[in-house]
């Protein structure tokens, strides 16, 4: 086979396991689109709270070794228990109802309710955790405001921005790589890695980052909640350039147009032929 030949047996292999993780990745974006208020709000108010006790591990090993990369391995569990619990970061639903929006299987309404309820849940969660963590341990407060004072410090700028846009890069990434493996070792591995990555560098991520600050202002710290929104807005702004631009826009510019447009067909006729069956079992009972 001459060098530039693509269309060998490796060839067949990439496109197979794009396929997969594309029509995963589009039955999954259905799902989360389709979910219930209730459903909806409960899984992003779980999410704030898993993320809580990964930030709680952060604050712990910090306060105890005055290490940040050793805090930023214990930061991990937080992720741990997003994967591991089905829940949903804000970022997370970048590429997933991107990718059903793309095959044609969901409208721009419903993206924008996902990402708004996601958003607003992910913090109510995230504050209340807080909240009961500060009040059950008041020897991290200096901790957390120290923490806190750190983002404040660093206001609003292009070296917070440029970081909030790795940040929602990063997150993404993660939530490709998850896809694209049906192995739970695989995903665990994936979470824990991004998960240091994001609280060694550190990157910005709007529901990671409002946590610390809302431990900050649950403790005492020099600053206020105009300030936090400022920021989580701020933040907010760069995790979607971020992760919409120059994650998911580039992931299914790989895939192509005419692969994202086949799974988003294949999805239809499958609810078309389960309408057709169940319209005949109906049928036959009547009668």
């Amino acid at each position: 086979m001459a060098k530039g030949d693509e269309t060998g047996p490796g060839a067949d292999d990439e496109g197979s396991e794009l396929d997969s993780t594309l029509e995963r990745t589009v039955r999954e974006g259905e799902q989360r689109l389709n979910r219930t208020w209730p459903g909806l709000i409960a899984t992003g108010l779980v999410a704030g709270i898993d993320v809580g006790f990964g930030v709680f591990a952060f604050f712990l090993v910090k306060d105890g070794t005055g290490s940040d990369l050793l805090a930023a391995l214990a930061f991990g569990i937080g992720f741990i228990a997003l994967t591991l619990g089905n829940s949903e970061l804000f970022t997370e639903d970048f590429l997933v109802p991107i990718a059903a929006f793309a095959a044609g299987r969901t409208s721009p309404i419903k993206v924008a309710r996902l990402w708004g309820v996601t958003l607003v849940t992910n913090l109510m969660g995230g504050w209340l955790i807080m909240a009961l963590m500060m009040s059950g341990s008041p020897n991290l407060r200096h901790t957390a405001v120290e923490a806190g004072s750190h983002y404040q410090n660093l206001g609003l700028g292009w070296r917070s921005f440029s970081a909030a846009i790795l940040g929602g890069a990063v997150l993404t990434l993660m939530t490709w790589m998850e896809r694209s493996t049906p192995s739970v070792p695989a995903k665990l591995v994936a979470a824990v890695s991004v998960a240091f990555v994001l609280a060694a560098a550190p990157l910005h991520h709007v529901v990671v980052d409002s946590q610390v600050l809302f431990a900050g202002l649950q403790s005492g710290a020099p600053f206020g909640y105009l300030d936090w929104l400022a920021l989580a807005a701020w933040y907010t702004l760069g995790n979607m350039v971020g992760g919409i631009l120059l994650v998911t826009g580039l992931r299914l510019t790989q895939l192509g147009h005419t692969r994202v447009d086949e799974v988003g067909e294949s999805r239809q006729a499958a609810d078309d032929r389960n309408a057709t069956e169940e319209q005949s079992v109906d049928e036959g009972t009547t009668e």
